[in-house]
């Protein structure tokens, strides 16, 4: 009698060590960062960009898997375990950070709204952007900025991070964790993940981001019928 051949589970998309490597751009002034670049295998690059969410708008939006495909799941689910959550802890001075609460959002596109100087709210431990991008256009828009005041995109730690497939930053949220980007506007897909002080913000966090997000459909959906109308209404003139 013949037995089916176990199934083989697949490669990790992330690989920790990666993570670690002293290559790594650190930083622990003004604050505790890193850029890590290489962080996914490029053979993933079209799996990715065909399970990436389909957003009616700009902004980042509370992860539903029932929205992504199973290897932009797959992809989440690696960066939100306590291995992945450890070794960037780790980089940033912290022990123990899978333990927090996590809060993945996934961002398509942007406006030219997006990008102000913020620090994050003082609900987050650490904030980490995968970007999955695999080009970028000629321009400083939509690069991410370490900055040393919260009055200058000009004042930068290091070098502007261009979001580019596979390259991770992450940061440790302080009082004066600045950072930004010039605006943009247009796809700019980027996995964010915060690791929060308690389950309470982060049940309060996708909260926020599901009504966020139910406004815009609504108000997309009115623009569009608005847009249609306006249509129609040229047609008639003409």
């Amino acid at each position: 009698m013949s037995t089916a051949a176990p199934e083989i589970a697949p490669m990790p998309l992330m690989d920790e060590r990666k993570l670690l490597r002293e290559d790594n751009l650190l930083r622990s002034e003004p604050f505790a960062f890193m850029v890590a670049q290489g962080q996914l295998p490029a053979s993933s690059a079209n799996a990715l960009a065909r399970d990436f969410p389909h957003y009616a708008g700009a902004g980042f939006f509370p992860w539903d898997p029932a929205e992504c495909g199973p290897e932009l799941n797959r992809l989440v689910e690696e960066l939100a375990s306590p291995r992945i959550a450890n070794a960037i802890g780790a980089r940033l001075g912290l022990a123990d950070l899978g333990k927090s609460p996590s809060l993945v959002t996934i961002c398509r596109s942007l406006n030219k709204r997006h990008g102000t100087i913020h620090t994050d709210s003082k609900s987050k431990i650490v904030t980490a952007l995968l970007y999955l991008n695999e080009q970028w256009p000629d321009t400083d828009g939509g690069c991410l900025r370490f900055l040393r005041r919260i009055d200058d995109i000009d004042d930068m730690v290091v070098p502007q991070v261009r979001p580019l497939f596979g390259t991770l930053a992450a940061f440790r949220r302080s009082d004066n964790s600045f950072h930004g980007h010039l605006p943009y506007e247009g796809e700019r897909r980027v996995i964010q993940i915060a690791w929060l002080t308690s389950e309470e913000e982060k049940q309060r966090k996708t909260r926020r981001g599901r009504l966020s997000r139910l406004f815009k459909k609504l108000f997309g959906r009115l623009d569009r019928r608005l847009g249609a109308g306006r249509d129609r209404n040229a047609a008639h003139r003409d």
